[in-house]
């Protein structure tokens, strides 16, 4: 009999969702008003803090999105993007017209190296333009190098975008992702720590510029009695049921977060003493990750593959790191700064079954094919 699926992160529901859905169907309210949003909103500015303001919006991308029009960004505007990151990070600069100039990674986090994001920095001054933003990502969420990348963005007065779509609930020098950029994303997608079934939420550091969003979100109406429209606005915004289950879902966050935590202890205990594999972890005490993936380098160029072969015979999803944008068919011809690590790593790894309701069973499981293919 075929073993049930391991999958990579799926969603997790607590139980406490289904009263806060049942709520909007007891109101009537199923469209993009009502308790849940507010409530869900108040919920992560409070756990968040540092002055964040939250707009609850249909998507993360639809986040990023905003964040570039809040930043005033047009066409032919260069915009600094991390380049091993989801297509989404990046493709929001081509709904603008902008031109995105990727950034390569530094070893200890996989994120945004700021030495090569100041040397593309200075060459698009060169060109006659300062970059109009700097979107950094914190990857399968590890925390960004905060302090380095704020300093450059002060030197040379760049606001960052910080895309921390998959680290709710990670830290840096216990200040929680979401609070360093100027705008910050997160992601609700099924695969992600807490899920409103899709979803995302655009953090801004005061009132105007959530209202400002919450405008651009629904449509751009003018404040009349009738339709009026001045600009260009978008459909963006959450509705009350997803809220609702995020609401749920937020009850639960730092027992997911514990969770996802263990299941990297665990790896660490299975792979820690194999010198053909390394498992991605916290460079040191300063950064504090949710572990959102927990990934691993292989050292042998064919044992990533008969790794996942052998994690696919056993009904067991992986999958491989993300492909940097400046190698997506997509983004060629766009300026890449760095040596491209991040193109080593994508070719040397994998992505693990890292889900906060991953059992023992499952464990064993993994335990099995990686002590049957490393050892």
């Amino acid at each position: 009999m075929k073993k049930n699926k391991i999958w990579l992160s799926p969603p997790h529901m607590g139980g406490s969702e289904l009263k806060y859905i049942q709520n909007a169907f007891d109101t009537n309210r199923i469209s993009q008003y009502g308790s849940n949003i507010d409530e869900f909103e108040n919920s992560l500015e409070n756990y968040l803090g540092h002055n964040s303001f939250v707009t609850a919006l249909s998507s993360g991308t639809a986040a990023i999105h905003l964040a570039l029009r809040l930043l005033n960004v047009e066409k032919g505007d260069f915009v600094i993007c991390q380049s091993f990151t989801f297509v989404a990070t990046a493709n929001p600069i081509l709904y603008l017209k902008a031109v995105p100039v990727f950034v390569d990674s530094e070893d200890q986090t996989w994120n945004m190296c700021p030495d090569a994001l100041e040397e593309a920095v200075k060459h698009c001054i060169q060109q006659g333009k300062k970059p109009k933003a700097i979107i950094t990502v914190s990857l399968y969420g590890m925390p960004f190098m905060v302090d380095e990348i704020l300093e450059i963005s002060k030197k040379y007065e760049i606001p960052v975008i910080e895309d921390s779509a998959e680290a709710l609930g990670s830290k840096y020098k216990n200040r929680l992702c979401g609070t360093f950029g100027d705008l910050a994303v997160i992601s609700f997608n099924g695969n992600k720590i807490i899920t409103t079934g899709g979803g995302g939420v655009l953090i801004s550091k005061n009132k105007d510029l959530k209202n400002r969003a919450l405008f651009l979100a629904t449509q751009a109406k003018d404040s009349k009695e009738f339709y009026s429209h001045s600009e260009l606005g978008y459909n963006y915004r959450m509705d009350n049921v997803a809220a609702g289950i995020g609401r749920g879902q937020l009850e639960s966050l730092e027992d997911k977060v514990s969770q996802r935590r263990k299941n990297h202890d665990f790896y660490q205990e299975l792979v820690g003493n194999n010198e053909d594999i390394d498992l991605f972890s916290a460079p040191n005490s300063d950064f504090f990750s949710n572990y959102w993936l927990n990934t691993v380098i292989l050292k042998n160029d064919r044992s990533k593959e008969k790794l996942k072969n052998e994690f696919l015979l056993n009904n067991i999803e992986t999958r491989y790191l993300w492909k940097p944008m400046h190698l997506q068919p997509l983004y060629k011809g766009y300026r890449f700064f760095g040596n491209n690590l991040c193109g080593t790593l994508f070719e040397a790894g994998l992505c693990l079954p890292s889900g906060s309701n991953l059992t023992d069973d499952c464990r064993t499981r993994i335990s099995e094919v990686v002590q049957n293919k490393i050892y």
